[in-house]
């Protein structure tokens, strides 16, 4: 199987440019020692800045185990961001060499595909890690671009939710849950109070500022990226996505201003200090951190709205999208010659015990069947996030998706400056629209093509 595997590959025009642009860049750790040691496997995934010491600990015993089982060592290599998390990608295609298995956000697994760099499973690959059937076939929404053109393995299952404090919404008089964006910001504007706000945003986050807009948008009707392969960025509906976003935090003064410069970590420490009663685009992980804090008992989980901005009601053409379809994909190179090994690593962190150890550590629900029905029924609290599970859409299936995703958050990044002032011009806001339109159709554009 690994040796078959390998092939060689001719990386020319927009392809080579974007890569090696991505060579250029600094902060990830890609290529770091064991080079083509057959005995250590090298994997990267996220960096995790909410359970740093639950991470290294976790990644000890899963090495120990492994070596135990298969007399290998494992190498641990990470990315702490969006474009770090591209950049190993696009490193890894130009070089020909890389970590041997990767965990990826599930928007991301688009990308990977269009590089051709990575393992097509097929029935024999499937075996290899335990067999297909043992995962919830919901968590295959993006794995591939059909069901028997898949790379993406899957690992980790977040459905993105609403964090509430039931405290502060019983104070409001408020005793029913938002169900479109602008009953939130009603509700948040009626929550907010002295040091208290009615929602914990994170502008500066890497990964949360375009959830929010792809959210509305789809609300909208507007799915970013046309079935015809345009791209939808300067449009109505996404100037209302992203005016919705800002205006929190100027107009509406629901955000505390200091999230102009905060990132997930830290809006969710306002929530658990009970300083806000909406955290909005957050998923079980934030579980563990909720336990012995001032919120303890004083939280639910929520639907996010599924009704866009300035409607009482869902468009016909829009959709009924609670959260991306999002989770962590494992991706195996074929690059280099440790398939079978790759698959070994996979099998040990795909079984009911393993998966189950990995939502107690970091609240990420399992998506092998077995495990999610044991965790469903012991803890009913978590409903919500398994009924936005199910109203999970996927981004769109293009290589150029990773590009995109990163334009609307340099949206986002570009009017930092203009949120810490008070306020964001409509000018100033059609005018990053339209440059992140020409980005985004440039890479789809590109992809199409051949590029990345």
């Amino acid at each position: 199987m690994s040796t078959g595997r390998l092939r060689t590959r001719t990386l020319i025009g927009a392809v080579a440019v974007v890569a090696l642009t991505a060579l250029s860049l600094q902060g990830c750790a890609v290529v770091n020692g064991s080079g083509d040691d057959p005995n250590t496997l090298r994997v990267m995934m996220g960096a995790d800045t909410t359970y740093p010491k639950e991470r290294k600990q976790w990644q000890q015993d899963v090495a120990a185990e492994f070596e135990r089982t298969t007399g290998a060592k494992v190498q641990w290599e990470t990315y702490s961001s969006a474009q770090e998390e591209l950049t190993a990608i696009q490193t890894s295609v130009i070089s020909g060499q890389g970590p041997d298995v990767y965990a990826i956000g599930s928007t991301f697994t688009p990308t990977a595909y269009a590089t051709g760099a990575f393992v097509e499973m097929d029935a024999k690959d499937w075996k290899a890690v335990g067999g297909k059937d043992q995962f919830d076939p919901a968590s295959f929404g993006i794995s591939g671009p059909s069901s028997s053109k898949q790379i993406g393995i899957p690992f980790a299952s977040r459905p993105f939710v609403m964090a509430v404090n039931k405290d502060l919404l019983a104070d409001a008089g408020i005793d029913s849950m938002p169900t479109t964006w602008d009953e939130l910001t009603a509700d948040a504007k009626a929550t907010t109070t002295g040091d208290r706000h009615g929602m914990a945003i994170a502008y500066a986050d890497g990964f949360d500022p375009w959830k929010f807009v792809w959210g509305m948008a789809q609300n909208a009707g507007n799915t970013i990226v046309s079935k015809d392969g345009k791209a939808e960025i300067d449009t109505k509906a996404v100037q209302n996505a992203y005016r919705t976003y800002f205006d929190w935090v100027t107009k509406d003064g629901v955000v505390d201003k200091a999230a102009i410069g905060w990132n997930n970590a830290q809006a969710l420490a306002q929530f658990t200090e009970g300083k806000a009663a909406f955290f909005p685009m957050t998923t079980t992980t934030a579980i563990n951190s909720f336990k012995n804090t001032p919120v303890d008992g004083k939280y639910e989980f929520a639907l996010l709205p599924t009704v866009p901005p300035g409607a009482d009601e869902r468009p016909a053409d829009g959709i009924e999208a609670a959260s991306i379809l999002s989770g962590d994909n494992w991706v195996v190179a074929d690059y280099g010659k440790k398939q079978d090994l790759s698959f070994d690593f996979i099998k040990q962190l795909s079984t009911p015990k393993a998966q189950l150890e990995y939502y107690k550590l970091f609240g990420n629900l399992p998506t092998n069947t077995d495990a999610a029905a044991q965790l469903a029924a012991a803890n009913p609290q978590l409903k919500p996030i398994i009924d936005a599970g199910k109203l999970s859409k996927p981004t769109a299936f293009t290589g150029a998706w990773s590009d995109i995703q990163l334009s609307l958050v340099d949206v986002v990044v570009q009017s930092i400056p203009s949120l810490k002032s008070g306020e964001v011009t409509d000018d100033q806001l059609r005018k990053r629209l339209q440059d992140a339109q020409k980005d985004a159709q440039s890479t789809l554009d590109r992809q199409k093509n051949g590029g990345l």
